[in-house]
């Protein structure tokens, strides 16, 4: 299976024209031309950089939580990514990510704990997850990034200047979002489609509901049976009201089901309860769900398959020799 992702940052789907010149030099003309004939390179800075603030702000929301005099989670390394200038609406946005960040931390912790031999999680983030490194991860746990490229290279830089490190005996690698064939880098990389593996999702930049699909195919084809996939999507996906709860139920339930998903959404509401905490009533900006993968992996069919054609071959010889 080969299965190119595309995504851009946004909390509503916005033009692919106006974003995918920043994620894809290789295939659009990201020059512009001038009166006079000119030319000129559009070159990112940290400032113009959508991908790069998104994941800034987000930091910004752990940053201030981890400060607060009963956190939820502590992240001691969200600071290195903050700067004194940052202003984030903390009322309207902050509970509602701190809540589900804990909902994966424990998701993913408890997940993992009940796997034997090797640990396969794959983190699909907007490049300054810090999961890797401030949770309490079991030994012989292999981690996997999957976020934009520059964004993971500047979180990278500013965590190995506060000291950070991966627990030892774990293993954590980065896959480049704008790999051309996510899947093939995976293995390339040492995931083992024949091993049980837990996958989440938070913060990745994501474009159109066809890029969750492209998501949802890859996840599906290396996802074993039984394996989980859970963590934040924005509403907008749904391509519903935000409010309109039954039909974005229905939503979720039909696409991840065509991919072989048994789903649930998850209440924010309940979450919050359960952690002694009070949301703001209100339509929300995100949707939360844990996923099932029904289905077995690209490579159990595979190995089934070539099993099934061995015993098939092994009767006929049988036969033959009887005659």
């Amino acid at each position: 299976m080969q299965c190119a992702l595309k995504f851009a940052c946004s909390a509503a789907p916005p033009s692919s024209a106006s974003i995918a010149p920043l994620l894809f030099p290789n295939t659009h003309n990201n020059k512009k031309k001038l009166r006079n004939g000119c030319s000129i390179r559009a070159e990112l800075s940290d400032d113009n950089d959508p991908l790069l603030q998104a994941a800034i702000n987000s930091a910004s929301l752990r940053f201030h939580e981890t400060h607060r005099q009963d956190p939820l989670f502590i992240d001691p390394y969200a600071g290195c990514f903050v700067s004194t200038h940052t202003q984030m609406d903390m009322e309207t946005k902050a509970k509602q990510y701190c809540i589900a960040t804990k909902f994966i931390d424990d998701k993913l912790l408890s997940t993992v704990n009940h796997m034997d031999g090797l640990k396969q999680v794959v983190l699909l983030s907007d490049g300054m997850d810090t999961r890797p490194y401030r949770l309490n991860w079991l030994s012989s746990t292999i981690m996997f990034d999957i976020s934009p490229l520059r964004v993971f290279q500047k979180a990278a830089e500013k965590l190995d200047g506060v000291g950070a490190k991966i627990p030892q005996r774990c293993l954590f690698l980065h896959v480049p979002l704008e790999t051309p064939n996510i899947q093939e880098t995976l293995v390339t990389k040492g995931f083992n489609c024949t091993r049980p593996s837990v996958w989440a999702i938070q913060g990745l930049p994501l474009m159109t509901l066809v890029s969750f699909e492209e998501i949802l195919l890859t996840v599906s084809g290396m996802a074993m049976k039984g394996c989980l996939f859970f963590g934040e999507l924005p509403a907008w996906l749904a391509e519903t009201g935000i409010g309109n709860k039954s039909s974005t139920k229905k939503w979720i339930n039909n696409i991840f089901m065509s991919y072989g998903f048994k789903v649930d959404m998850i209440s924010y509401d309940e979450v919050a309860k359960r952690l002694s905490k009070v949301v703001k009533p209100g339509d929300y900006e995100k949707i939360l769900f844990v996923a099932e993968q029904l289905r077995c992996s690209d490579d159990q069919m595979e190995t089934w398959r070539k099993e099934l054609q061995r015993v098939d071959e092994d009767g006929d010889e049988e036969g033959f020799e009887d005659l």
